[in-house]
C-alpha cells in the first residue's frame, strides 16, 4: 500500500455531508506509515463523480477518466481527508501519476491551510 494508490473502500458509518458509502479514495498518507504492518490505518482523500463538487474550489480537484484505472471522471475531495483502518479498503484500482497527486497535494494544502 502506497501513497498515490487509489483503492475502492467502504465510507460507512459517516454523517452530514460526509462522502459515504463504497466509493474510491486515495491515499495521501506517507509511506513511512504505510509499509509499517502494526500501523493499521491510513489517511485518504474520497472520490466523487459528482458535478456539483466541481465548484468547491481549491481542494476539489478534477481527475480525468482513466487516472489510477478511474473510469469516470472524477473530483478528489481534499477538504474531506480523513483516516481509515485499512480494513476498509478493497480492490485495488490503480496510481495517480505524479502529477495529478502534485495537484492534490495542492488541494490539502489549501484545505488545511499549509501555504
Amino acid at each position: 500500500m502506497k501513497r498515490g494508490e487509489v483503492y475502492w473502500a467502504h465510507l460507512t458509518p459517516r454523517s452530514g455531508s460526509e462522502q459515504s458509502g463504497r466509493r474510491p479514495v486515495v491515499i495521501v498518507s506517507h509511506d513511512g506509515f504505510n509499509q509499517v504492518r502494526g500501523w493499521r490505518s491510513v489517511i485518504i482523500v474520497p472520490l466523487s463523480t459528482s458535478p456539483s463538487q466541481r465548484q468547491r474550489g481549491p481542494t476539489a480537484v478534477a481527475l480525468p477518466k482513466g487516472a489510477a484505472g478511474l473510469s469516470k471522471d472524477g473530483i478528489a475531495l481534499c477538504h474531506q481527508v480523513t483516516t481509515l483502518d485499512r480494513t476498509k479498503l478493497s480492490r485495488h484500482i490503480g496510481t495517480l501519476p505524479t502529477d495529478v497527486m502534485d495537484t492534490i497535494d495542492a488541494g490539502l494544502k489549501a484545505a488545511l491551510s499549509l501555504w
